[in-house]
């Protein structure tokens, strides 16, 4: 039409290259940055990779790797090598079925496996560490193992049948499509079911009794979940119950009885409920009605989070967190009675050792702290009693004290804090404290052991673990307490717990850094700009602290299911204003900052490190601005260093990598 102006081509494209150089030449001026300061390390990087080595030496010798037994047999992965053992044997008479490397994949590491019912195949992911996907092998298994069949670009994935695998394959972050192959009779491969929500990301679960494949569709805060019947792994999946906004359910099967452990019902924390029979059509609305088909087995106490589930022949084992202490709850599904065992104070992380059978007497597992190695112990059904097992003793810290406190937040709400410090320590407000936080998504903070936070503890530190609100530490209203519209929740929480731990005794804002990963960039970044002095240093690892632009920008893979977390601001002015009234990057302003150390991959998919580089710049210059700004001489300017890894990917970096970040 005459008079409509068209937008140039030429415009769009020379603001991209324009876009591109401004990133390559933000990019090559931190690497120099980087490589001048770096040697001023040296000597204590020596000290402490040393140390490290050492420790992870130690720890990892000891720890074993995750069995996973089938009857008589026994499979574990460690060192890139496939083992089977029998039961009685134990590791020594264990024979190499075969290794990755044989495979042509020597810089991956195994993801998941999975065995065929019969134990003629197994299926086995592999990932190298700079990229988010994986490649799944299928192998034929014999005396002579053979690859069967190679997918790319594999998530998650489940057998169905001797010879029948469900997969599901993913792209750009996203798992939309569930796939079957058959490889014995008549090869073939069929889509199953598609996602077409850009919010929900697909998985595969077999039921322990392995009777159903159960297909889940899951948003941050809506699931559905279609059953695939393990004896007729051909039919087409049948639909549980139909997705409803703000509705969680998961699913697992015992004797012809469907459990449903759902949000359904007030409060929204999870309750385990059960049908009569699989065969009924199931829906979660008969159950609130009081239909006798559905019955209540066991409803989560408040602010309790629910860890892991695990179902056994005849019972119903929950690992639960409620305010910082760890308990094992086992149900009895015959009697409905509940036994509730308070695990050891120090113990922070558990996990289940991977596929125990459904009809074992003994549920194994690992409990570990930042500073507690992993420790393995079993519950047995028929004593009822908790056993430590021996393992060739390592010795560890024994003097580490684990304290528990609740700071008052702005609203009078409790926020758990987990600390850490030598027992031998005196003045502890004399002493270097380490905070950490993370805060979204309903994730709890990661308290795995690691190497470094012993060392730490060794040299007299003290190691705070902040639960702030936005997180999953007291249960699903925990996160829904700290995201969209109550994100400042989580930063008001923060506050209180940093300023509880100084009032305590535990160090003092000069002796403080702050430590955060990924989103946990959020919060920790947002501190940096409203209590700078309440901090001397930060610590970021690939941290997301651009979280307007990045909400703005639709053709991100991540951006649209975000929005559950975040919220919209392209659609919602006040939801705008609420990000830019917090986000890290919008808050920069000259004052006097704490130190800053920020590590970043080049190839993260998740937090684009564009976003990363313009907020060191504009931090940088902020900082500068103040001390210009004042007259005395010897004015105090922080260190602000940017190290961008070419290796690793979001927050996941082999054991060589992670040792030299």
């Amino acid at each position: 039409q005459k008079g409509t102006k068209v937008p140039s081509k030429r415009k769009q494209n020379t603001s991209i290259v324009t876009s591109d150089l401004l990133h390559k030449n933000l990019l090559k001026s931190e690497q120099e940055n980087w490589n001048n300061i770096s040697p001023t390390y040296k000597a204590m990087t020596k000290r402490i990779k040393e140390k490290l080595e050492e420790l992870h030496n130690m720890y990892t010798l000891n720890s074993g790797s995750p069995r996973m037994r089938f009857g008589e047999n026994v499979y574990f992965e460690e060192n890139g090598c496939i083992f089977l053992t029998k039961a009685d044997d134990g590791e020594g008479n264990a024979e190499i079925l075969f290794s990755v490397e044989d495979l042509g994949f020597s810089d991956a590491f195994t993801q998941r496996i999975r065995i065929s019912p019969d134990q003629r195949y197994m299926a086995i992911s592999l990932k190298s560490e700079n990229s988010e996907e994986a490649t799944c092998i299928i192998m034929k298994l014999g005396n002579l193992p053979v690859v069967e069949k190679v997918i790319p670009s594999v998530f998650s994935f489940e057998w169905a049948a001797n010879d029948v695998l469900y997969y599901t394959t993913q792209k750009n972050l996203k798992c939309q499509n569930v796939f079957m192959t058959t490889f014995t009779y008549q090869e073939h491969t069929k889509l199953v079911y598609t996602e077409q929500d850009a919010r929900f990301f697909v998985d595969l679960y077999c039921t322990k009794d392995r009777r159903f494949l159960t297909i889940n569709s899951n948003s941050k805060t809506t699931s559905e979940v279609w059953l695939v019947d393990c004896s007729h792994p051909f039919e087409s999946p049948a639909l549980v119950q139909a997705r409803t906004t703000g509705l969680i359910y998961h699913i697992e099967h015992r004797k012809d009885q469907l459990y449903i452990l759902t949000t359904y019902g007030e409060p929204a924390e999870y309750k385990a409920i059960l049908t009569d029979n699989y065969t009924h059509r199931i829906n979660l609305d008969t159950y609130c009605s009081g239909k006798e088909n559905w019955q209540l087995v066991y409803a989560l106490e408040k602010k309790t989070k629910l860890v892991d589930f695990e179902m056994f022949s005849d019972d119903c084992v929950m690992f639960l967190k409620n305010t910082g202490h760890l308990y094992l709850n086992v149900i009895s599904l015959v009697s409905h009675s509940v036994q509730s065992i308070k695990l050891p104070t120090w113990a922070c992380e558990f996990e289940l050792e991977s596929h125990p059978e459904h009809t074992t007497s003994t549920c194994y597992f690992q409990l570990s702290s930042p500073v507690h190695p992993p420790k393995r112990f079993a519950y047995s059904f028929k004593e009822n009693n908790l056993i430590e097992q021996a393992v060739q003793e390592v010795p560890i810290i024994t003097n580490c004290h684990t304290t528990r406190l609740l700071a008052k937040s702005k609203d009078e709400t409790l926020v758990p804090i987990t600390v850490f410090h030598n027992k031998n320590s005196k003045e502890l407000h004399r002493r270097p404290l380490l905070v950490h936080v993370y805060g979204a998504y309903g994730i709890d903070l990661n308290m795995s052991f690691k190497e470094e936070k012993l060392i730490l503890i060794e040299e007299g530190w003290i190691l705070a673990y902040c639960h702030v609100r936005g997180g999953g530490e007291q249960g699903l209203s925990w996160h829904r307490d700290g995201c969209q519209q109550n994100k400042l929740q989580g930063l008001h929480d923060l506050r209180a717990c940093i300023t509880l731990l100084h009032q305590q005794g535990f160090s003092q804002p000069r002796h403080t850094a702050l430590a955060a990963a990924s989103a946990g960039g959020v919060l920790a970044g947002a501190l940096c700009n409203t209590d700078p002095a309440l901090i001397r240093a930060m610590v970021l690892q690939a941290p997301f602290v651009d979280v307007l632009n990045t909400m703005m920008k639709t053709h991100l893979p991540l951006t649209i299911e975000e929005q559950e977390e975040w919220g919209n601001p392209l659609e919602d002015e006040k939801c705008m204003k609420y990000i830019k009234s917090y986000c890290p990057y919008q808050n920069i302003k000259p004052q006097c900052y704490p130190s800053v150390f920020i590590t970043a991959y080049e190839n993260d998919e998740r937090i684009p490190l564009t976003g990363i580089l313009q907020y060191v710049q504009k931090l940088r210059k902020a900082a500068l601005d103040h001390a210009s700004r004042l007259s005395e001489k010897g004015n105090w300017i922080p260190n602000i260093i940017l190290d961008v890894q070419a290796s690793g990917s979001h927050c996941d970096s082999s054991w060589e990598h992670s040792l030299n970040e």
